[in-house]
């Protein structure tokens, strides 16, 4: 193992933890007043939620050994069984396998409080619970181990993430989207201005993330999708292992292509029948009174300011 190399990727692990509390306070500036509580409570609620995933199932699913079909890996390591200190060479033969399970956690994570601001000010927290455990479950987990994960179908085949384009922004950018439009309009909408209520905590979120001052539909899709296309055409074979169109390879530009659509087409039918089945049995939208009342009150009986103005 290597001192250095395991102290980076903790460091990063530390970094990619704060842009969670970033979000929320990124989401939770832009929403109204009344609604401030339960986005925050969203995102460190997902905190606690994935990780528990993670530990449990969700590493082991993600990046455990391939059950044979490069669709999904085993529960070889649910509850981080053979997980230890020793180096998994598959990933790193320099860092703990621990620690490398630590800040791929961290991914997990924020790829699900991305998608926060899409159902903002209108969904049940029960409902945001179980679709939140389900998407992580059958979404986030078999992406990550089509790319990344020893026998993924798309990582033999060729396909190229270095940050998550696709795994992470483009799956919970096309996904947000599509509980957006599910889910519906804000009560309202048409004939008032919903104003941020807190700018200044906002403003934040760039400061504890990283440097995006776009929504989910927007940076998140558009530059996973940019991103994987670049690769296709730029990638150096120094560093990439295989050149890209412009070193002579245009298979790799098709296979970052086939890898883009089919994952966007996988999120989009997969978050569709999870939101239905969600929505049949919980039921996804808060009513129309608790709505107009606001969710800080109505879900968590508390609100964020307690002193008047």
């Amino acid at each position: 193992m290597d001192s250095g190399d395991t102290t980076w990727v903790m460091i990063s692990a530390a970094l990619v933890f704060i842009m969670t509390p970033g979000v929320a306070l990124f989401y939770g500036g832009l929403a109204r007043r009344k609604n401030v509580l339960s986005i925050l409570m969203q995102c460190f609620v997902i905190m606690c939620l994935v990780t528990l995933q993670w530990v449990l199932f969700g590493y082991s699913l993600a990046f455990g050994p391939d059950t044979g079909y490069g669709i999904i890996g085993g529960l070889d390591w649910a509850g981080l069984r053979g997980v230890g200190m020793e180096p998994n060479p598959d990933y790193s033969e320099t860092i703990p396998h621990l620690v490398f399970m630590i800040f791929q956690a961290q991914f997990a994570i924020i790829t699900a409080a991305l998608m926060v601001g899409a159902f903002a000010e209108r969904m049940k927290f029960s409902a945001f619970l179980v679709l939140i455990l389900l998407w992580t479950t059958f979404v986030y987990d078999p992406i990550a181990h089509w790319v990344w994960g020893p026998g993924g179908w798309l990582g033999d085949m060729g396909a190229l993430d270095f940050a998550g384009g696709i795994v992470v922004h483009v799956s919970s950018g096309v996904s947000a989207l599509l509980v957006a439009i599910l889910i519906g309009r804000r009560i309202g909408l048409e004939k008032q201005a919903f104003t941020p209520h807190n700018l200044p905590i906002t403003v934040l979120k760039p400061k504890l993330g990283y440097d995006d001052s776009l929504d989910v539909f927007g940076l998140h899709g558009v530059a996973g999708i940019w991103g994987t296309i670049a690769v296709g055409i730029f990638a150096a074979e120094s560093l990439a292992g295989t050149g890209g169109l412009l070193a002579g390879n245009a298979k790799l530009l098709l296979i970052q292509f086939i890898y883009m659509v089919f994952c966007i087409a996988y999120a989009l039918a997969v978050t569709w029948i999870l939101f239905k089945i969600v929505d049949f049995f919980v039921g996804i939208r808060v009513s129309r009174e608790d709505e107009i009342i606001g969710l800080d009150l109505t879900q968590h009986q508390e609100g964020a300011y307690t002193v008047l103005e």
